[in-house]
């Protein structure tokens, strides 16, 4: 059976209660109640992971090889503009990814427009606050879809 595997990076448990202007005002645990929901009405797998530590992040993406882990849906947050890491574990385990953000990173601050991830995603969504996760999920189904 297919598997998605949702990430979310530094700071995104703080959803709900940081910067609600920017972020929203869902908690994490909406969110991921939601995206749970949605991928496992299309009848694929689903596990989800948070993290503000960039080693734990790499651990859990090197772990989703031999947890047979189709594709991954992952908010780099913070990480988005500094991990070099994260993008290389991304790499080595060769398994297609969505790379998801909340807001639009180049309507922000300068530091945000650069991403390590995007060159390498199967694709970006980003600006539509908690729907960015349901539009990129929707994409990690239709994928899967595709490939079975």
């Amino acid at each position: 059976m297919a598997k998605i595997l949702l990430l979310h990076g530094p700071n995104l448990n703080l959803l709900g209660q940081r910067e609600t202007d920017i972020y929203g005002d869902l908690s994490l645990d909406a969110i991921n109640k939601s995206a749970q929901k949605q991928v496992t009405d299309a009848k694929i797998e689903f596990a989800t992971h948070q993290s503000n530590s960039e080693s734990a992040l790499v651990e859990i993406i090197q772990q989703a090889k031999a947890d047979k882990v189709s594709l991954i849906v992952i908010n780099p947050a913070a990480y988005t503009h500094t991990s070099v890491a994260i993008r290389d574990a991304l790499l080595a385990v060769d398994i297609p990814f969505i790379e998801v953000h909340l807001s639009n990173p180049h309507r922000r601050e300068p530091f945000r427009h650069h991403s390590y991830f995007s060159d390498v995603a199967e694709a970006v969504v980003a600006g539509f606050g908690a729907d960015s996760y349901r539009y990129a999920l929707d994409a990690a189904i239709n994928i899967i879809t595709k490939k079975s």
